[in-house]
């Protein structure tokens, strides 16, 4: 069977949330070409991960055999999300873009399953697994435009996730998510529709396009 890991981060829940509507439309179509897979569903707003400590860090460099119990504790709780990772046929992430970066959920994710020796540096355990980024973001920071220099979602993900990772990583980016609500974005409704639509119809296209990825 496949397996879907799918995380999100946004703290907006539900419809409220753009990077959330596009992630739930990519795994619902992704269910339909896998209707025996499993999901394996974080929910980092609700529930985060852990921040790196010095014991989970330091435990990753270390023989097993010498970690303290603090260390094997923090080190175990880094393998289940490594694992998690490595086990994947297909990743989905809802990326929203907090003050031109990711949410700190998400970078605590990230520094939990980046482990030199073993996801990351030579070997990368997980390379070449798909992932598709839901990179949604009030303004529009698109090459040309004025806050193209502020963009350091997709820069930052490309480099973590494709870099570091080894993973084969695609975005959807859903723009100017703030205009519903900011009187003094009212004229850019129309395109944030058109935003909007464009990525639940790329979510559709992608999580079928998978299809032929990963195991049936």
């Amino acid at each position: 069977m496949a397996t879907l890991l799918h995380i999100d981060s946004s703290v907006s829940s539900g419809e409220a949330s753009s990077s959330r509507a596009v992630t739930a439309a990519f795994r619902a179509h992704w269910q339909e070409q896998h209707p025996e897979g499993t999901v394996v569903y974080h929910d980092l707003a609700a529930r985060p991960v852990a921040h790196i400590t010095a014991d989970a860090h330091f435990a990753g460099f270390a023989d097993p055999a010498s970690h303290t119990p603090g260390q094997a504790a923090a080190f175990a709780e880094r393998v289940k999300l490594i694992e998690e990772l490595e086990q994947a046929d297909a990743v989905l992430i809802g990326a929203p873009m907090y003050n031109f970066s990711i949410p700190s959920t998400l970078k605590a994710w990230l520094d939990n399953v980046i482990l030199l020796g073993r996801t990351a540096g030579e070997a990368q355990s997980a390379k070449g697994t798909p992932v598709t980024v839901v990179a949604s973001r009030g303004g529009s920071y698109a090459p040309g435009t004025p806050r193209e220099p502020f963009e350091y979602v997709q820069n930052y993900l490309s480099a973590v996730l494709g870099t570091a990772l080894g993973l084969d990583v695609d975005f959807i980016v859903p723009e100017l998510t703030m205009a519903p609500h900011n009187p003094a974005m009212a004229e850019l409704v129309p395109l944030f529709e058109a935003s909007r639509d464009r990525a639940l119809e790329e979510a559709a296209a992608k999580a079928k396009a998978l299809a032929g990825r990963t195991a049936a």
